[in-house]
């Protein structure tokens, strides 16, 4: 399991309390418990993060659940891709469970509720649902099925279960009370008829539990101590004891504490599920784990370490306070990692060509640079410097702005590593671009020999002829530009949309130390940022770098 901590905060405070109190063991219980209606994001990350580490410190276990009870949403899809998300995070769950397992369980506790007469059959319309229920401040109003007796309510379930009613005309209720301050009190739904076969159960079922019903019998059974989750789950803590307190036998008198903490926002990011369902349906995206999404696949793919997301969690830590994150925050820490973790490789978006003059034809030079300029352990890499080298076009200027300090007609640079160029000739095509340079260099500048004490305009890199592969670099930024996106629109996200959100090189070329990379290794490409080889694109011989982050914040200065 990933290596991670959890900060002293109220959650692991109140255990502590709990076990010095001898109110429960020494061993934490918890769960991870996602819908498989979609992939996982950023937000879900730091729910996992804290499940998954507490149950580790105390010893204890963490469960992976599917809450699979919507089957007009689920797919295994979606199933085999958080099993990959939590595991690639570097978590392993005790268990494997899925809410379907329980399926039996909790038709067994509705029926003992009808029995103790605390819940019913209500035929209302979803529509005079609504007006009964009452709003904020004024108390709702007794349905006019609520008092069948439980023998007419047991039938009318019965005819549920066999199909026998159509979808909408018939719940179940829980009976409570339809005056409670507490919305989530009024008689809530606790099973709808849903004649759309389950990707496990097939057709066994037509009517599926709610979430609020079948989440805490599903933590009971498991055993669960701690059922952690989100702030919004506050108000729903109430019909969570409730239910769980009607039903001891059932659930063999376990009682799990739910807690709720706030969610991980982030700014410059949108993370509900449906609105990245829109986003991947409308085609803004590639898809699910196209590297400007939030999701985990996506950044995953951009090259984002799993180190670098548990670090958010810890960063940010556990607190009942809303806020959101500054993006900026979270590329520093992937960042840092990158840093500490991604060898050094040159790398020319839009390859110049030189020609060194007054090299001899056919010779090539052996150089050396260090795979890491801190970290000696990882060695070097090998450089051949020859005849015929790329720059970067960007790296030339004929008709420099004032304060370039890069190759210009007539100027010197020093390559990096290797030595000082001049710039005697500039070649341009028939519209007049340049298409090549001719240089001459000076062989008493080679780098590390400490013969030469020149000044020079700048140093820029470069890549050799015989020592590159061509590939396709994809400049990624954020997909929106406006922190909070919708929020001067009315909530139309789509209009923040970055237009500049993802740039193509297609013929970049990079130096062969970087040029037999495997899918998902990060490279820190010198003066342009860290990159990592696309997991699904990239292949030997046809290379695709995605950009994960810029060496420095080039937001800051914007906002």
């Amino acid at each position: 399991m990933a290596k991670s901590k959890v900060g002293a905060n109220f959650i692991k405070n109140m255990i502590l309390n709990k076990i010095k109190a001898g109110q429960m063991s020494d061993t934490v219980a918890t769960r991870f418990p996602p819908e498989p209606n979609g992939y996982l994001h950023i937000g879900h990350s730091k729910a996992i993060w804290l499940s998954f580490t507490l149950a580790e410190e105390f010893k204890g276990t963490c469960n992976l659940r599917f809450d699979d009870t919507n089957p007009e949403k689920e797919d295994v899809e979606f199933e085999n891709a958080i099993k990959e998300d939590v595991k690639w995070l570097g978590y392993k769950w005790d268990n494997l469970h899925y809410a379907s397992d329980y399926y039996d369980n909790f038709y067994e506790c509705a029926v003992e509720l009808i029995k103790q007469g605390k819940a019913y059959v209500c035929e209302l319309s979803a529509e005079d649902t609504r007006k009964y229920r009452g709003g904020l401040g004024k108390p709702g109003e007794n349905s006019p099925f609520r008092d069948r007796t439980p023998e007419e309510n047991l039938k009318l379930f019965e005819e549920m279960r066999d199909g026998k009613v159509d979808e909408g005309k018939a719940i179940l209720r829980a009976k409570i009370d339809m005056s409670s301050p507490n919305m989530n009190m009024r008689d809530p739904a606790i099973y709808r008829i849903k004649k759309i076969p389950h990707h496990r159960v097939g057709n066994k079922w037509c009517i599926y539990p709610m979430y609020d019903f079948s989440h805490c019998i599903s933590d009971a059974l498991e055993g669960i101590t701690n059922s952690l989750c989100t702030l919004e789950f506050e108000d729903h803590r109430p019909l969570y004891n409730w239910f769980l307190d009607q039903l001891q036998a059932q659930v063999k008198e376990n009682h799990p504490q739910q807690t709720e903490f706030s969610k991980l926002h982030l700014s410059y990011y949108i993370m509900g599920k449906r609105y990245l369902r829109q986003l991947v349906e409308e085609n803004y995206v590639s898809g699910w784990d196209d590297p400007r999404m939030p999701t985990l696949q996506g950044l995953r793919r951009r090259g984002v370490s799993p180190r670098a997301i548990r670090g958010l969690s810890e960063q940010v830590g556990v607190t009942k306070k809303e806020s959101v994150i500054e993006m900026g925050t979270f590329e520093s820490i992937i960042r840092d990692d990158l840093n500490q973790h991604a060898p050094r490789a040159m790398c020319v978006l839009e390859p110049l060509k030189v020609t060194i003059t007054n090299w001899d034809e056919g010779k090539v030079e052996d150089l050396q640079a260090p795979a890491h300029p801190k970290k000696e352990e990882m060695g070097v890499r090998d450089l051949k410097f020859g005849k015929t080298i790329f720059l970067d076009r960007a790296d030339f200027e004929e008709v420099p702005p004032e304060g370039y300090r890069r190759l210009i007609p007539g100027g010197e640079v020093r390559l990096r590593y290797a030595y000082i160029i001049k710039c005697d000739e500039v070649i341009k095509d028939s519209d007049g671009k340049v298409v090549e340079l001719k240089c001459s260099y000076d062989p008493d500048t080679r780098s590390g020999t400490g013969t030469s004490d020149k000044k020079v305009n700048g140093v820029i890199h470069w890549v050799a002829e015989n020592d590159c592969e061509r590939c396709e670099v994809r400049i990624y930024d954020r997909m929106f530009k406006a922190a909070v996106p919708g929020k001067d629109h009315d909530g139309d996200f789509l209009k923040d949309l970055n237009p500049d959100s993802l740039s193509f090189h297609k013929e970049a070329l990079v130096e062969g130390a970087a040029s037999s990379a495997e899918p998902e290794q990060q490279f820190q490409f010198e003066r342009h940022g860290y990159f990592a080889a696309d997991r699904v694109d990239s292949k030997p011989g046809a290379l695709v770098f995605n950009r994960v982050v810029t060496l420095k914040d080039g937001w800051a200065n914007t906002k």
